[in-house]
This record gives C-alpha cells, structure tokens and sequence, in this order.
C-alpha cells in the first residue's frame, strides 16, 4: 500500500502501517484511527483530497496488527524516502513511534538524535518540537505526534496532538513569510 492523497502535498503524514481494514481497502487510515485522522484534518482546514498525503512506514500489514520489525523497516525505509523526494511536501508529520523514528533516523545532515537514541527516546520526548532533516537534499520540517490509534486508547492526549498540529500549521505559515 504506497499511500494516497495529493501529488503535490504540502504536508505528508507518515504512520506506521497498514491495519486489517487498511489492507482490505487498500488504503491508509481507513479505520477507526484513520476516522479520527479525518477529523483532525478537518479541524485544520484540510483533507486527503487536497494539500495532504498520507503513507505509512511499512507498506505491507504485519501479522496479527504486530509492530513492525526493524528488518521490515528497513525493508520499507527507500521506499518512503523515494516518496518524500518525489512528492516534495513542505512539512511532515510522523505521527508514533515507529514513523518518528524512521524518518528522523534517516536525516541526511544529521542534527537529530542518533538511530539508537530515537529507540530509547519515549515519543514524548520527541514531540513538541520542530526538526529539520534533509531527504534527497532538500530541508523540511518534522513535527512528531502520537498516532490516532493511540488517540483512541487515551482521549486525554488529543490536547497534546492539537498543540503538535498547532505547531506544524505555524512553521509551515513562517516558512511561507520567509520563502
């Protein structure tokens, strides 16, 4: 499953991997999180449709719904490399653990925490802030926040993700005044 949504995104939202109603649609966040995501989007004046693209780290359901396995995301990781330069988005949002990780471990000019530090680093640690990583030579901002998933098995973290939303719509408004 590549993903889906604009072409030509100013944000590209990153997950973790498909569920099993994602891999009987085939399509990313088409279940109950992926409801929640919708309403996210909304929330902030967007939508799959426009401006917005949505993929996974690993592109294929791993059994039973299990995390993935570092093999498999190592598997999966020139491929969503590959999308970033190709769609060129302005801003990405790893939302989990598992997409925080994979896309600030592959920083091209370094500056963020080392592989091994990201899988100590708990994700509340990560968000809350914006990273500047390099993919296929170009600079984007990262915003990481909890999964929707997460969202559901603990509503009370939704302020935290809006602050994180918050957060990404603000550095794509200052990066547009300065470019």
């Amino acid at each position: 499953m590549p993903g889906s949504g604009d072409t030509r995104p100013d944000w590209l939202l990153v997950g973790e991997g498909p569920g099993e109603e994602e891999d009987f649609q085939g399509l990313p966040f088409v279940g109950r999180a992926g409801q929640l995501l919708d309403r996210m989007l909304r929330a902030m004046h967007l939508s799959r449709a426009e401006k917005v693209y949505i993929t996974n780290v690993v592109k294929c359901r791993p059994p039973q719904n299990r995390n993935p396995e570092p093999a498999e995301m190592d598997a999966c990781t020139p491929y969503l490399l590959r999308q970033v330069q190709l769609l060129q988005p302005r801003i990405v949002l790893a939302m989990g653990r598992f997409a925080a990780q994979t896309v600030l471990s592959h920083n091209e000019a370094g500056g963020t925490p080392s592989a091994q530090e990201l899988q100590k680093m708990p994700l509340g640690k990560l968000r809350g802030q914006v990273f500047r990583t390099v993919v296929g030579g170009r600079a984007l901002p990262v915003v990481v926040t909890y999964h929707p998933a997460y969202l559901l098995r603990n509503p009370a973290e939704k302020a935290k993700v809006w602050a994180d939303l918050c957060l990404a719509m603000e550095t794509l408004e200052k990066d547009n005044a300065q470019g």
